[in-house]
């Protein structure tokens, strides 16, 4: 038998930032896959340098989907004290980039495969890896058209984020969104004759800080999140050549977060809104004078209706009567989406833990999934 530890090991010295490709790991466990007889397929992005990964072992059937991403975030800027692509043991604790988030995981899955190798199966174990996760759930995406028939409509899915083991029921979507501002340039001498872009920026800003305000104070609310609401982030806002020179444009990369009862694209509808408001403001000094936005990426929430079955499942092989929604996005809403019931569940904490530098995996947590994942065997076996 191969140990969690021993894989895991492998699995943290591919160094698989988003920004590289992850051929290396995925051939690793492509070939670790098809050695314990399950039939594995790749899903290669569109530019060739990166796959995901499908693989199944059993009789036809819905069997259990484990879900998990292959990629982690950057460490430059960060004080690592350890090697970060070199897993280091040290008590009971394994340290290494992704060790949390999220190769203890699928160390973990894999570990299981292990197991399964010699076992008569009752229904299919499925496992679906992705790629670029941690740059707005964009391999997913690229995979769904391909992956979605081979999955057909498994019982319950397991996408192992970091959540302690308990079982997460819920995160909230995210749109990410560039707003272009138009303005009109000129010397800065006479800058009152002009219109700033950076003006029209500002003046979007604002009116974002006001939807904020609406969504915070009077819009749904669900006390299961740390901040209950729908909420508005700029990120970035950049414009101008010279100090002497009136701004012709400016832009503004931002973000909105919202609960499963407030939709994307009502919100998306306020933002649109708002723009075509700020750019006829100035409109009168320059027709030319708007704002253009942009919406280039977003992906769903999750939001499971406590009645589901799949909550009682997950918490039977978790060991947890609890159930709890988390901060971060996953990949679980796609799954959700083709109508697979879907649950967030995995070893690690992303609070103290996951991004961070000197990123760590409790051992016992560790062992935690490893018995989830026995009880997954015991329960697809015959």
């Amino acid at each position: 038998m191969t140990s969690t530890l021993g894989i895991l090991d492998k699995l943290v010295g591919f160094d698989t930032v988003s920004k590289n490709s992850n051929l290396e790991l995925a051939a690793y466990v492509e070939e670790f896959l098809e050695a314990r007889g399950f039939a594995v397929h790749r899903i290669t992005d569109p530019g060739g340098d990166k796959t995901g990964l499908y693989a199944e072992k059993g009789p036809d059937g819905d069997g259990v989907l484990l879900s998990a991403h292959t990629d982690v975030v950057p460490v430059e800027g960060q004080s690592w004290t350890k090697d970060p692509f070199r897993l280091t043991q040290e008590g009971n604790r394994v340290y290494g980039r992704g060790t949390t988030d999220m190769k203890g995981y699928v160390a973990s899955v894999m570990a299981l495969a292990d197991r399964i190798a010699g076992v008569d199966l009752r229904e299919p174990l499925k496992i679906a890896l992705s790629y670029d996760e941690e740059v707005g759930c964009v391999g997913i995406q690229h995979m769904l058209d391909r992956l979605a028939p081979m999955l057909g409509q498994p019982r319950a899915c397991f996408v192992g984020e970091p959540t302690e083991m308990q079982v997460a029921i819920g995160h909230k979507g995210k749109a990410a969104l560039r707003a272009v501002c138009h303005g009109q340039s000129g010397h800065s001498a006479l800058a009152p004759k002009f219109v700033n872009a950076l003006h029209l920026a500002t003046d979007f800003v604002t009116e974002l800080r006001a939807l904020q305000d609406v969504y915070a104070k009077s819009g749904n609310s669900d006390p299961a999140y740390s901040v209950p609401y729908t909420t508005f982030h700029v990120g970035i806002l950049s414009g101008g050549r010279a100090l002497n020179i009136v701004p012709d444009r400016a832009e503004l990369t931002f973000e909105y977060r919202h609960l499963a009862s407030d939709h994307g694209k009502d919100i998306l509808s306020q933002i649109q809104d708002a723009a075509v408001r700020v750019g006829a403001r100035y409109q009168a000094l320059c027709s030319e004078a708007r704002i253009e936005v942009e919406q280039y990426n977003a992906y769903p929430g999750l939001d499971v209706v406590e009645t589901e079955g799949v909550i009682a499942y997950a918490q039977k092989l978790a060991q947890s009567n609890a159930t709890t929604k988390v901060a971060f996005g996953t990949e679980a809403g796609f799954f959700s989406e083709l109508g697979i019931p879907t649950v967030v569940c995995g070893p690690g904490s992303m609070e103290r833990q996951g991004h961070k530098p000197d990123e760590y995996l409790e051992i016992e947590q560790l062992n935690a999934c490893d018995a989830m994942m026995d009880r997954i065997l015991e329960d697809i076996s015959r």
